[in-house]
């Protein structure tokens, strides 16, 4: 079976800074591993596009996040073969994975032969393939993408990352170079907005509850099920917005959502307020670990003193 040929890579500015700075700040080469998704993006039919886009549907990876691997705790051995057991759903906790990349430094921008090792071991772990999104078949997208960071071979009055991103493929096997691009807002990056799918950090709650007057009307065992079932809902509810009952969330839900905003911004102000509290809860908490260091360093001083020992 033919390789599904990538078109390019996708990346935020936020994300390739946060890789960059992570990279830059590590006292020596790091590696790890690459998550995200891999969509068929259609191609913008606006015709004041001012870039020039096929009328097919382009394969697109998305980096949306990564994990740095320390040098002696890698998922890899010094062959290359990579360590199954290091890469379960556990340890990636449940995150898509579409390939590693690697970071080192005065080298050339190529890969080594262990890279390619890694790559080509990785492409071809089972169980790590993911589905494509908006496919028109049912296709899997094994973990082949590799993307290198390099500083310049000198030294440089202001420093310099290199980075270039690379697709296996195992029919070849080869190296595919991939362009990158850095997704930002504007008319050449809508298709990236069309096929976002976004993330909650609420958890799955049943709206469909009765209220409290209801339940105790009819006190037979099911009831007292549906109240255990909403003081624990309630509890999950309130790690996110502390104060919001979970019976107005099915205020939230259905063709009458659109006349009921006032809830909508009642539960947007109580998730702020929630971490505006435990904002001021870890400025309290560092303040006394400052003044509980500042204690010590004192009494330090005087057994030094007291001991005649500078």
């Amino acid at each position: 079976m033919d390789d599904l040929v990538l078109h390019k890579l996708a990346i935020s500015g936020p994300a390739l800074s946060s890789m960059i700075q992570r990279l830059s700040s590590s006292p020596a080469d790091v590696d790890g591993l690459l998550f995200g998704h891999v969509t068929y993006i259609a191609p913008s039919t606006l015709s004041d596009d001012s870039a020039q886009s096929s009328s097919d549907s382009q394969l697109v990876a998305t980096i949306s996040g990564f994990l740095c691997f320390p040098s002696l705790l890698s998922f890899y051995d010094s062959l290359g073969r990579v360590d199954s057991s290091r890469l379960s759903p556990i340890h990636l906790n449940h995150k898509p994975l579409i390939g590693w990349f690697s970071s080192r430094r005065k080298t050339p921008l190529r890969p080594s032969m262990r890279e390619f090792s890694v790559t080509r071991s990785l492409s071809s772990t089972p169980n790590l393939s993911l589905p494509i999104q908006n496919a028109n078949f049912n296709s899997l997208f094994a973990p082949s993408i590799f993307l290198l960071f390099t500083t310049p071979l000198h030294d440089q009055c202001i420093q310099t990352n290199q980075y270039r991103a690379f697709q296996f493929r195992s029919s070849k096997p080869s190296f595919n170079p991939l362009s990158i691009d850095i997704v930002n807002i504007g008319p050449a990056f809508r298709g990236h907005y069309g096929s976002f799918s976004p993330n909650s950090t609420l958890p799955f709650l049943n709206c469909n509850l009765r209220n409290l007057t209801a339940m105790n009307e009819d006190r037979n065992e099911e009831n007292v099920t549906g109240t255990k079932e909403t003081e624990k809902d309630q509890a999950l509810l309130d790690t996110c917005a502390e104060g919001m009952q979970v019976g107005r969330l099915s205020l939230l839900i259905g063709p009458g959502a659109t006349s009921y905003t006032a809830g909508l911004e009642d539960l947007y102000e109580k998730m702020l307020s929630k971490i505006e509290s435990l904002a001021r809860l870890v400025e309290t908490s560092s303040a006394k670990v400052l003044e509980q260091e500042n204690l010590n360093r004192k009494l330090r001083y005087k057994v030094a003193r007291s001991t005649g020992v500078e």
